[in-house]
């Protein structure tokens, strides 16, 4: 038992450094890369690699389909964005919440996310081997 505690409290440290990693890169990102390739494309991807991350802070362990659960949490975003939600909400004022919620549907981001998490699916096989043995 103190094992399976000591495992997840080594995957709980880990997803918690990848996610402030990730989130720092999405963030300068964010801030100062404006092209054609980085900022829309990596980025997206990215974002997905930031939401399993942060779940993985709280749920270490089990969850093989994690990386399914989190890119369809992005689609559903994404679709949002299609009905334009940032204005829904009463929010298109707010610079924050369009970033955040994003405020232009794209069929690529959707590519990008599954990108994303298939990236997820060796990186994670890859740390569960690695941290398991």
């Amino acid at each position: 038992m103190r094992e399976m505690a000591g495992r997840d409290k080594k995957l709980r440290l880990l997803y918690g450094a990848a996610f402030l990693m990730l989130m720092a890169v999405e963030t300068l990102i964010a801030l100062y890369v404006h092209d054609r390739v980085v900022r829309p494309y990596v980025g997206d991807m990215l974002v997905v690699l930031v939401v399993y991350c942060f779940v993985r802070i709280f749920v270490p362990v089990k969850g093989r389909r994690m990386p399914l659960y989190v890119f369809l949490f992005a689609a559903c975003v994404e679709v949002l964005q299609y009905f334009d939600l940032v204005t829904l909400l009463g929010l298109s004022g707010s610079r924050f919440a369009r970033i955040v919620l994003g405020s232009v549907f794209d069929v690529k981001d959707l590519a990008c996310y599954a990108a994303g998490c298939l990236l997820l699916c060796v990186w994670e096989r890859a740390v569960r081997r690695k941290i398991c043995e």
